[in-house]
């Protein structure tokens, strides 16, 4: 059974900084696009970045310039380092993977998710 196993969530002052890890488990994905999605309270799951297994990111514009994602191959680990948060930052923030950039990307339906770790932001 295919488990992601996210870490690294937890309550942070606004403009402080915290990382977050995700690791599967039961199978290898080094070569599949990972990413991160979120889901704050009362709204939707919205795709936060991606990263393909060369280094190729994508970021959601809320984001950029504040968060970078990036992955270890050898080590099946894809993080998201998240700095100057914003309360609006906080949600429940979730791992995912799949072998397509689009589904993971573009269209937001990955195969494969995390339980979620959560992200709280105070201001």
């Amino acid at each position: 059974q295919v488990q992601l196993v996210e870490s690294g969530g937890g309550l942070v002052q606004a403009g402080g900084s915290l990382r977050l890890s995700c690791t599967p488990s039961g199978r290898t994905f080094s070569i599949y696009p990972m990413g991160w999605f979120r889901q704050a309270p009362g709204k939707e799951r919205e795709f936060v970045a991606g990263i393909s297994w060369s280094g190729t990111t994508s970021y959601a514009d809320s984001v950029k310039g504040r968060f970078t994602i990036s992955r270890v191959n050898a080590e099946n680990t894809v993080y998201l380092q998240m700095n100057s948060l914003k309360p609006e930052d906080t949600a429940v923030y979730y791992c995912a993977v799949d072998p397509s950039w689009a589904r993971l990307v573009v269209h937001g339906t990955p195969a494969y998710w995390g339980q979620g770790t959560q992200v709280t932001v105070s201001s």
